[in-house]
């Protein structure tokens, strides 16, 4: 892939590539590269997450020398730059993709044995593993990096992130379990095995506390916890009135047995 690498970076670093049958040709080798999960946004190396940028790069070239094209038939037409059409599955993929509305851009990696439950959408640089279920109204967004055998339930917005070329996408590692109508953004990363309640919000400067040890994690959801949507104690204004509480979230335990009774996955729905 280091050839593809230097192509993608120079043809960036043009002040405005040119459409033409060679750079298309170029971005097509791309594309296919990334639907198929052999480059990725962001990838772990030595135990860390880091970031692609010249993966990003791709992406944002594709906007560049995408133009307008109509997909679709009668009521159901739409606009958008055809060098990022919808993705087509066949059986031979093993990718379950509900009837009801759903949608996958090409350049999204979509795992054999994932399951798309309609209504929901994929984009563009997301990778999703194997054996997760992407639940109805849930959203994962550009460059997300899901692993193996999550469970997006029902309503979760999955951030995405394309610029800056070096900010760190949203993670979900594996065999975690994100509640209805959680939001993940900022380039959070939900370690291994951790559990999401319903209605968790975490971005980049949400304070996830511990509520045994008391320690604080910013950013980053560690392994294995359990975590609930909670308030900050409220510090008095000037006039010596109580203030307003800020969110945050709850740490309240780390997985148990009974815990993994209520999110573990149905592996009959995955055969």
């Amino acid at each position: 892939m280091e050839r593809l690498r230097q192509e993608i970076e120079r043809l960036f670093s043009a002040a405005h590539a040119q459409r033409s049958p060679a750079t298309l040709a170029i971005f097509q080798q791309f594309r296919d590269a990334l639907s198929a999960g052999k480059i990725r946004a962001a990838e772990k190396r030595d135990g860390q997450w880091r970031v692609n940028a010249w993966v990003k790069q791709g992406i944002l070239l594709g906007f560049q020398l995408g133009e307008l094209s109509e997909t679709g038939t009668g009521a159901l037409t739409f606009v958008d730059k055809d060098t990022f059409p919808p993705r087509n599955f066949r059986a031979g993929d093993g990718v379950r993709v509900v009837p009801g509305g759903s949608a996958i851009r090409e350049g999204a990696y979509v795992a054999p044995s994932v399951i798309c439950m309609p209504p929901m959408y994929i984009n563009v640089g997301a990778y999703v593993d194997e054996g997760t279920l992407i639940d109805s109204h849930a959203l994962v967004g550009s460059c997300a990096q899901i692993g193996k055998r999550v469970h997006i339930s029902g309503g979760v917005g999955i951030g995405g992130v394309l610029e800056p070329l070096q900010a760190e996408p949203v993670i979900v590692e594996d065999d975690c379990f994100i509640g209805a109508r959680s939001e993940v953004a900022e380039g959070v990363i939900v370690r291994k095995g951790a559990v999401l309640a319903m209605g968790v919000f975490l971005g980049a400067s949400t304070k996830i506390v511990d509520r045994d040890t008391g320690e604080t994690f910013v950013g980053e959801v560690p392994e294995y916890a359990v975590v609930v949507p909670g308030t900050l104690p409220a510090r008095s204004l000037k006039n010596g009135q109580p203030g307003p509480s800020t969110a945050c979230a709850v740490i309240v335990k780390r997985v148990d047995e009974r815990t993994r009774a209520k999110t573990s996955i149905n592996e009959l729905l995955r055969d």
